[in-house]
């Protein structure tokens, strides 16, 4: 993973679950080159963390399987 300060200056084009809320928190997710960019929503000028394609794949994998559990703050 690496990090970008300013989201909003990336050439990307941001897009969201269509089940997301407006008003609520989103992530916001995006394709650059062969990566992939994930900003909040609520923040287009903050950070954005990019992911290298297969890195994002698998961490889609797991969620969708279950794989991920929630840690205990």
């Amino acid at each position: 993973m690496s990090f970008h300060p300013v989201a909003s200056t990336l050439p990307v084009r941001w897009t969201k679950a269509t089940a997301s809320n407006p008003n609520e928190n989103c992530v916001e997710c995006g394709a650059l080159n062969n990566a992939v960019v994930v900003r909040d929503g609520k923040n287009p000028d903050g950070p954005a963390h990019v992911y290298t394609a297969p890195t994002f794949a698998a961490f889609v994998k797991s969620v969708a399987v279950g794989g991920l559990v929630r840690a205990t703050v």
